[in-house]
């Protein structure tokens, strides 16, 4: 549809009756009239929102979800403030975990109506599953105090979230009241197993899978919790067995991405590597399949070729670099590529009594989007720093670093004690050079792994940073190497604070090396960073379960097992293994 071309609204005024014709006949079930109506009125006015609304309601009831989807966007593009719209909008891109995207329409709907708790449910919904659960929570409240009622799936939602800020108590409680109220919803209580899973309550857990057996059994649900559940014991042949059995009640037979990535799992621990390289990569042709995610190639090299054409020794050397505040805790920036170690690294940090954990915080990433509009440039992210040589601009990075610090605050992290807090966003070294103008003396970790053992992980691990890349192993590698190759032009170009740390110097040499980063940051060494297992923080990262285990070493060089495997991009990698001082054995 082009816009631009609509005929103006009056000029279809005898196409009225068709519609209202095409709305009764939907209400009374004539589906192939109603829908011969629509298509006979948007062939000649493709903007008439009555003809839309039961056009997509009709291709929505018939499963065909990319119509749907396009008629919906059509809908909201046509009337932004249609609430109902909005909403059943943000809700099928949640679904299909458009997360990005779904919140700019939540975001609208509680614009249109503030007061409606169904917009504030969607948002504390969205939120959560962006990780950020704090401002989460603030919405799912929110709605309590709004309908006035504690609706029991209200209830379930906000222990869900509890439960992913680590407040595992308080999510409990709200578990067993919920499931107080409403004792046979499936998803309630497969929440509260999952949460009694990740607090290491494995007999609660248990407990609540056998409910569940009893009420559905063979509930693909449960299964691949006690599949998880079984696994966390170390019981894998069992864990094993119950994958079997969901895949038995499939249709097709198979497993989808996240049970294959599950079986995988249970397989490399199992020492059965074969079998398990297939199951990883059986799930990630799935998962590209179902999801239809591919890396965005054309996006990443344009963003990472601009920062490095930006952030060069001449312009930096006229920028200025915000100042240091004093009055508030300060970031420790965590980085390194998914899965190098870097939720490792944080679980040892806090357990110091000075440094809290601030998890995945996307508030750089925030910024990068919030920046044009906050230094009022006509241009994007980088260029738009250019505006900092404004007069009117020389404060633009301390109000960007505020920004910064005034979400931290409200996200409830931070204790009276903290002199700093954590930031572990994965490949936060793309945007190196704007952390080091917004925070120039705040330490920067840089956790640095031997790459193929990076690539086991992404493998057997589904997430999304880093423009999909590990949608498959080969674009895995090639991302790495750009972001790693952004990271080393930073260096040459800038003074950073900046700490290289080898994940398998964590694991032979722990203390020297926990030393060593307390040094670096400017704390006392404390002997409770040595015991990191013991640190009752929930890690919300697919690491959640090996930091709660005594330091082991069966990760180092993991990618032995996975050799033969991996041959397709050992090429790629090959010029960063050895500037990195590894092997390929």
């Amino acid at each position: 549809m082009n816009p631009a071309a609509m005929p103006p609204p009056e000029s279809s005024r005898h196409l009225m009756p068709l519609v209202e014709r095409a709305i009764v006949a939907h209400r009374q079930g004539a589906i192939e009239t109603a829908e011969r109506l629509c298509l006979d009125v948007l062939e000649l006015a493709p903007d008439r929102p009555g003809a839309l609304t039961v056009l997509y309601q009709i291709r929505k009831d018939q499963g065909n979800h990319t119509a749907a989807e396009a008629l919906i966007r059509r809908i909201v593009a046509l009337d932004p403030n249609n609430f109902a719209a909005t909403n059943e909008f943000a809700l099928m891109l949640l679904d299909k975990g458009a997360i990005q995207e779904a919140e700019i329409h939540a975001r609208n709907a509680v614009r249109i109506a503030p007061q409606n708790p169904q917009a504030h449910n969607l948002m504390g919904m969205i939120l959560t599953e962006a990780q950020r659960p704090q401002i989460g929570e603030y919405h799912y409240r929110k709605v309590l105090e709004l309908s006035g009622a504690r609706d029991p799936i209200l209830l379930a939602n906000l222990a869900w979230n509890l439960k992913n800020q680590g407040r595992m108590e308080e999510g409990r409680a709200l578990y067993q009241e919920s499931v107080a109220a409403a004792p046979d919803i499936r998803q309630t209580l497969l929440g509260w197993a999952r949460l009694e899973e990740a607090d290491r309550k494995f007999d609660a857990a248990a407990e609540i899978l056998d409910r569940m057996d009893r009420q559905w059994p063979n509930d693909p649900g449960v299964l691949l919790s006690r599949a998880v559940l079984l696994g966390r014991v170390k019981r894998y042949d069992e864990a094993l067995a119950v994958l079997d059995e969901l895949a038995k009640q499939a249709s097709d037979g198979q497993l989808g991405p996240n049970e294959l990535a599950e079986k995988g799992r249970l397989l490399d621990q199992m020492g059965r590597y074969d079998d398990a390289f297939l199951a990883f990569a059986e799930g990630k042709r799935l998962a590209r399949e179902l999801s239809g995610h591919q890396y965005l190639d054309a996006a990443a090299d344009n963003l990472i070729g601009r920062l490095g054409n930006f952030f060069t020794a001449g312009r930096l050397h006229t920028l200025p670099r915000a100042t240091i505040r004093s009055d508030v805790a300060q970031p420790i920036f965590v980085l390194g590529f998914p899965r190098s170690g870097t939720t490792l690294m944080e679980q040892t940090l806090s357990a110091h009594p000075r440094i809290v954990a601030g998890d995945e915080l996307p508030l750089i990433n925030d910024i990068t989007g919030l920046m044009p509009r906050m230094l009022n440039s006509p241009l994007g992210y980088p260029e738009a720093l250019a505006e900092l040589w404004m007069g009117d601009q020389r404060e633009g990075l301390d109000n960007l670093r505020d920004y910064y610090l005034q979400k931290v605050g409200q996200m409830s992290i931070l204790t009276q004690e903290a002199a700093w807090f954590t930031d572990k966003m994965p490949l936060n070294e793309t945007h190196l050079g704007l952390i080091a103008l917004l925070f120039p003396e705040a330490p920067l970790i840089h956790v640095i792994r031997h790459p193929l053992d990076i690539m086991v992980s992404a493998l057997s691990n589904h997430f999304t940073h880093g423009f999909f890349c590990a949608s498959a192993l080969e674009t895995a590698a090639g991302h790495y190497v750009r972001v790693m190759d952004l990271v080393q032009k930073y260096r040459s170009e800038m003074a950073l604070r900046y700490l290289p740390v080898r994940y398998e110097d964590m694991v032979t040499d722990q203390e020297a090396t926990v030393r060593s980063v307390l040094e670096f940051i400017g704390e006392p060494f404390d002997p409770r960073c040595l015991q990191f297992h013991e640190n009752q923080r929930y890690a919300r990262t697919a690491s959640y379960a090996q930091v709660t285990e005594r330091l082991y070493d069966r990760s180092r060089f993991r990618y032995r097992h996975y050799r033969k495997h991996l041959e397709p991009v050992i090429p790629i990698l090959r010029s960063h293994i050895e500037r990195l001082d590894y092997t390929v054995e």
